[in-house]
Parts: structure tokens; sequence; C-alpha cells
């Protein structure tokens, strides 16, 4: 292959490590409006794709703050998921491994930034009532990470 040819040009082989950070605050968790695929305008937990060197827990404070504003501490990763952004024909562009972190509200009130086009404490039992159009397992993650935090 030449070597002026971008590799980011050619089709992903490989999945893509992110980080998604559930912050919990009293009976609240703290979700993003996707303004970005996968899940453009679907509710999600702000995250993101982790540089080169940096933790996993580092990359989702780091994200929390940059998406919300809100400052906060990691606790633990406690669980993964995937998600896939695929084209029109159902064949996979990218293929995202999502390490999720629970971590512990500092001080902060949410104010969308970078690449959230909204952000907010919702009540944990407005998850599941189907008025949130939301990411893919994200109800799952959130009421795994509450458990753990309480």
């Amino acid at each position: 292959m030449p070597a002026d040819i971008d590799k980011l040009a050619l089709p992903m082989t490989r999945p893509i490590v992110a980080t998604i950070a559930t912050v919990f605050r009293a009976d609240h968790v703290l979700l993003v409006r996707r303004a970005n695929p996968p899940d453009a305008g679907k509710w999600g937990f702000p995250g993101g794709k982790i540089d080169l060197g940096e933790s996993i827990q580092d990359a989702a404070v780091r994200e929390v703050l940059e998406e919300t504003g809100v400052h906060v501490t990691a606790q633990q990763v406690f669980t993964a998921v995937d998600a896939f952004d695929r084209d029109e024909k159902g064949m996979v562009r990218h293929h995202y491994v999502l390490a999720a972190v629970l971590c512990s509200w500092v001080s902060g009130e949410p104010i969308a930034g970078d690449d959230a086009l909204e952000a907010q404490w919702f009540p944990m039992t407005e998850l599941g009532t189907g008025n949130l159009a939301l990411s893919l397992d994200v109800e799952d993650v959130a009421r795994q990470g509450a458990a753990i935090a309480t």
C-alpha cells in the first residue's frame, strides 16, 4: 500500500474503544442528546473516544466535562456494550466498544457542549416509560450503575 494513502479513508476493520460515563445525583442520571452518529438525536451517556495513552476513567471525566460542563470523579469501570453505526444497506461503518464508568458528581449543572445537543438530569423512573428516545442499552446500563452506586 502506498505510504501516502490516508488510513482513515480505509474501511474500519476493528472496533473503536470509547467510554461512557454514568453519573448519578440523588435519584437522577445525567444524559446528553447526541448530535452525531451513532444515535444522533437520541439520549445517552456523556462519552467518547479514548485518546492514546489516556485511561478509561480519565477519558470519562474529560468527556463529561466537555459535553456537559459537570465535574465528576471516576469510581470504576463496571460493564461494556457494543454500539454499531450502520449505513443505509445495513453494513457496519463503525463498531464502538463502550466501557461504562461509574462516576460521582462533584459540581456543576449540565449545559450542552462539544457534540451534545442537550444535557440534563433525568429521574431514573423516567428511563423505562418510553417518553425518551434512548440509545440502545441506556436503561440497562443506568440501572446497573445505579445498583453499584447505592
